[in-house]
Formats: structure tokens, C-alpha cells, sequence
């Protein structure tokens, strides 16, 4: 059983994070802010893949102008990701955000930085202190003497300032793309403070490749109860970044959503393609919303006790599947008619 490190509870709009909230799965839309119809399209897809919380760039008054409409058309909380002006950040908290991303120390004054604090305080929203190996200040990894060392003062200076005005509604990430930095920042930062932590690889790389780091270091830092939200940062379709982010909680037993697929390793016992046969069922099973566990078994050596731990499975036999409820042999199937059987059976399992 995993023990998740106490922190304090904040929420961005409808979601808790920190405390005894789940952890929360979130991505950022890829589109130009400015055109606000592209931007809320892609967050219906992402809404529809089970993300939480969402993140928008705002680079300019023009997407800042957006943030309004934006907000009108879409469920889940907004976050509006901002770099430098303090004007950008007043705008989009007037537009509705439900969180700010900012770095209290590149926007300006410390005047900018009360407004903002001001603004945000009035409406009840959360800043998230952002810092990123990749844009340190200048000097601090020579000072500090190694990155995440260098990470971890960067995170307090930015807190001291929120703290100073009075400011407490705070979670912090420490992103970096080498994972071990990645994981040591964290273990620093945790003995210093409770806020919640953000986390995430940051430029984890491609699908494939991102997929493998991030499964990596957010693994880890889950296993040893590090992380209130998560986003995996992948050069890939937003989506996909929701996807692997609810497939590395589910592996950790931190969140059940959607089906949870067992298929075993391909051999020369197999008696039916079980390649083909389980990318067929996760094809057909990524948009069901109920929580299942399937398995699909090429032989009768793993077949029959991996069916009696899952909810629904297919034991491979020569040109057939055998089909499992619960443990329990209900009949055997055509190869061709394996999908269709599956469906209503789950069909089934969520009406009764």
C-alpha cells in the first residue's frame, strides 16, 4: 500500500488537490490560445478522455481576451499558463481562470506580483509555482552545486514571495528531463515544505519514448507518495498524454478508470493471435466508461487463473476463445466473434 505524503488541500475549481484528494490526471491544450474555437475542441477531446484539469498558454492580451470564452464553453477548471506580464495573468483571472501557472519572480515588480496575488486571492484561485531545470535563474546551479539542489532554492525563493503577501493557495512543480534530477528535487523539497506537488518529466520526449520516461520517473516518485496532479509531457497528440497519465496511476493501484488490460507475452504455445486479437479488444474498449479488468490469454498454461482474477477474459484455444465472467466458464466463441461476445458481456456486467 502506497503512502502518499501529507500535504495541504487546495482546489482548482471543482477538483481537490493534495490532502486525501485522488490524484488528479491534467494536460495542456497544443492549439493557439487565440483561436479560442480550436482550443475548446481540443479540450472536449480531452474532457471526453477523462482529463481533469487543463492548461492553456497565454503569450499575449490577445489570447488573454480569449480566456472568456474559453471558459464559457468548456467543464473542466482552466489554467492559464503565464510568462512575464502580470497584465496577462490580471486578464485571464477577470476571464475566469481556475488556476494561474506563474513564476512570481519573471513578472515584474514586486507591486506586478501583489496585484496578481490580490487578484487571485479575491477570486479563491490557486498559483502554481512552476520551476523548470531548463530555466534556472542565472548562477544558481553554480551556487548550489547541482541541479536539483538548484531546483529546489529557485521553488523557495518563489514561495517566499507568495508567503511574504500572505499567500498560502500554492502547489509547486520541479520539472526536469532528466529523471533522476527530476526525482531528487522532489525528495529535497518534500522535507521543506507541504504544499502540494505538481509532477511531471518535463520534455519527457515522444509517445514511445515519453511514454518509457515518464512511466519511469513518475512511477517512482508515486511509489514513494510524491504527487497530488500529474501531467506526462509528450510530443504527441494531447490525449495521449491523459491516457498514460491514468495507465500510470492505474498500475500503481492509485485510480481505477476504464478497462485495465492483461494480455500475456507472445509464444509458441499461443493457439490464437494474441497481438492482433488484444490491441483489437483495446481499440474497442478505450471508450467504455465503466471499470473493468479484462484479460486475454494465448494458452490454457496462464489462461484459466489469470480469468479467475479478472472480470471478463478469453483463454486462446485453436480457432476459438474461451470466455470468463468472474472466474466462471461461460462458453467458447468463434475467433471472429471474440469482440462482439466481449461486448455484451460488458454490456451486460453494466446493467446489472
Amino acid at each position: 500500500m502506497i503512502q502518499r505524503r501529507k500535504t495541504r488541500r487546495i482546489k482548482v475549481g471543482s477538483v481537490a488537490i493534495g490532502g486525501d484528494a485522488l490524484i488528479s490526471v491534467q494536460s495542456m491544450a497544443n492549439t493557439d490560445t487565440r483561436d479560442a474555437e480550436a482550443t475548446i475542441k481540443q479540450i472536449h477531446r480531452l474532457e471526453s478522455a477523462g482529463c481533469e484539469i487543463v492548461r492553456i498558454a497565454v503569450p499575449d492580451a490577445e489570447a488573454a481576451g480569449k480566456v472568456k470564452d474559453i471558459k464559457a464553453r468548456v467543464s473542466i477548471p482552466v489554467i492559464a499558463d503565464i510568462h512575464f506580464d502580470h497584465r496577462l495573468a490580471l486578464e485571464s483571472i477577470k476571464g475566469g481562470v481556475d488556476g494561474l501557472r506563474i513564476n512570481p519572480g519573471n513578472i515584474g515588480s514586486r507591486q506586478k506580483v501583489e496585484m496578481v496575488v490580490a487578484a487571485a486571492k479575491d477570486r479563491g484561485i490557486p498559483i502554481r509555482i512552476g520551476v523548470n531545470a531548463g530555466s534556472l535563474e542565472k548562477g544558481l546551479e553554480q551556487k548550489m552545486g547541482s541541479v536539483p539542489a538548484a531546483m529546489v532554492e529557485s521553488a523557495k525563493r518563489h514561495i517566499g514571495i507568495l508567503e511574504d503577501l500572505g499567500f498560502s493557495d500554492i502547489k509547486i512543480s520541479l520539472k526536469a528531463s532528466d529523471v533522476p534530477e527530476t526525482l531528487e528535487a522532489h525528495r529535497l523539497l518534500a522535507k521543506e515544505v507541504d504544499y502540494p506537488f505538481h509532477i511531471g518529466i518535463s520534455e519527457a520526449g515522444t509517445l514511445e519514448s515519453g511514454t518509457i520516461k515518464s512511466s519511469v520517473g513518475l512511477g517512482i516518485l508515486l511509489s514513494e507518495g510524491l504527487g497530488d496532479t500529474l501531467r506526462v509531457s509528450l510530443s504527441a497528440d494531447p490525449v495521449e498524454e491523459v491516457r498514460v497519465g491514468f495507465g500510470i496511476l492505474k498500475a500503481l493501484g492509485l485510480r481505477q478508470r476504464g478497462i485495465d488490460l492483461i494480455s500475456c507475452p507472445t509464444c509458441s504455445r499461443q493457439e490464437i493471435d494474441v497481438i492482433s486479437l488484444a490491441r483489437e479488444v483495446e481499440q474497442a474498449m478505450s471508450k467504455v466508461p465503466a471499470t473493468l479488468h479484462i484479460a486475454v490469454m494465448g494458452c490454457a498454461v496462464n489462461g484459466p487463473g489469470e480469468a479467475r482474477k479478472a472480470d471478463l477474459a478469453i483463454c486462446g484455444g485453436k480457432g476459438i476463445g474461451v470466455l470468463y465472467r468472474k472466474g466462471e466458464m461461460l462458453r467458447k466463441v468463434k475467433k471472429e466473434d471474440i469482440i462482439s461476445e466481449l461486448m455484451k458481456e460488458i454490456t451486460s456486467i453494466a446493467k446489472s
